[in-house]
């Protein structure tokens, strides 16, 4: 066996194709191809497999050594019997495997729909995890950025990323770093300097532009102020004749956080009308009469309404293409605030949001009395 720590010797190999091993530890080698003068390690899992790591090169003894027991150190003290190489395709699906497993039968099916939306079609879920690189991250989320927004885009890859991280965990060889983004710039969560509020006569033109269906699901944002997704996942039992239940995940670890949304007269009607001749489990919006909202179907509807209304429109008559469901929402929250009058606590308390949140997104729209109120009480 070739003493590899010697580069003279190492140059005295003789070219072929299969590496020069020398052994570093139990069950742990360090590999040398001469010729394109490469790296590699291999180890010996505790069921007797063979698993390959190449390290690459030009690399010193030392740096590759270093490299292989870093690797080596890795799968040893996995709790793991043996390691896995898959492609990305593979990983997420055992991560909804995983989460089937562990009873979460809901996200299982909300994973492994949004998966099929960005990421099984995409050349990206062919290539192996373990040899995945950053760069072809980052060019796949570039191709998600098409006809997407950016904040809906990081909501993609966060679950891709939280998808290979739990297959990384459960012995599916990859790199972690190679999926770490950073977040695209996006506006806040409720609105900022860079999202798109349309006021009623645009909203009126958008509800008059839509298919009777998306009319109705974004008439009821119009009302209570909710996100799509909130509104999307009511069903008739929420409608208590007064107050609407509505309920969003948030934190970390994300938790169900629920509310009851104080309802106007005219919202009251609007959501009886829905809510006529349906079972107490019945969706109070679908997109056909059975399936209830999706983000992606939301999204093309409302884009469709508006360009079906620019088509007609001159001028500043015309309604951005930036404008989404969510802009209902900002608008809601800030004409309650501007036009109506209405407290911030209670804004935040009827939208779900926060006096924080408010003041960061809407301050514009609160009265400058009401701005040094809370100034007062930071301080």
């Amino acid at each position: 066996m070739p003493d590899l720590s010697r580069k003279r010797e190492r140059e005295r190999l003789a070219v072929r194709h299969t590496p020069y091993f020398q052994r570093i530890g139990r069950g742990a080698y360090l590999g040398f191809r001469r010729g394109p003068d490469t790296w590699s390690a291999r180890f010996r899992t505790r069921d007797g497999k063979q698993t390959h790591k190449f390290l690459g090169g030009p690399l010193e003894f030392d740096e590759a050594k270093r490299q292989a027991e870093a690797w080596i150190a890795k799968l040893a003290g996995s709790a793991l019997r043996s390691v896995k190489r898959a492609t990305v395709r593979e990983a997420v699906e055992a991560y909804i495997e995983n989460l089937r497993r562990h009873g979460r039968i809901d996200s299982a099916r909300a994973a492994e729909s949004r998966f099929a939306t960005v990421l099984y079609q995409d050349v990206l879920a062919d290539f192996h995890l373990d040899a995945v690189t950053r760069e072809d991250f980052l060019e796949w989320r570039d191709r998600l950025i098409v006809g997407r927004q950016p904040r809906t885009v990081n909501r993609h890859v966060r679950s891709v990323q939280a998808a290979l991280n739990q297959a990384v965990e459960l012995g599916y060889l990859g790199n972690p770093a190679a999926w770490r983004l950073k977040s695209l710039s996006d506006d806040i969560e409720e609105g900022g300097e860079t999202a798109v509020f349309i006021d009623a006569s645009q909203r009126k033109a958008i509800l008059a532009a839509a298919s009777p269906a998306a009319a109705r699901f974004f008439r009821g944002l119009e009302l209570t102020g909710a996100r799509p997704k909130e509104l999307a996942a009511t069903v008739v039992a929420d409608f208590d004749g007064q107050r609407l239940r509505l309920a969003h995940r948030k934190g970390r670890p994300a938790k169900l956080r629920p509310r009851h949304a104080v309802l106007s007269i005219e919202a009251i009607e609007f959501f009886r009308e829905q809510s006529k001749d349906k079972l107490p489990g019945a969706p109070l919006f679908t997109e056909d009469g059975e399936t209830p909202w999706r983000r992606h179907v939301w999204w093309r509807q409302m884009q469709a309404a508006i360009a079906r209304h620019n088509e007609v429109a001159r001028g500043d008559k015309r309604i951005s293409g930036h404008a989404t469901a969510y802009s209902f929402r900002h608008a809601r929250i800030s004409e309650l605030l501007q036009i109506y009058g209405v407290d911030p606590l209670t804004v935040a308390a009827q939208t779900g949001t926060s006096v924080a949140m408010i003041e960061k997104a809407y301050l514009r729209f609160i009265p400058s009395a009401m701005q040094q109120k809370l100034a007062a009480l930071k301080g």
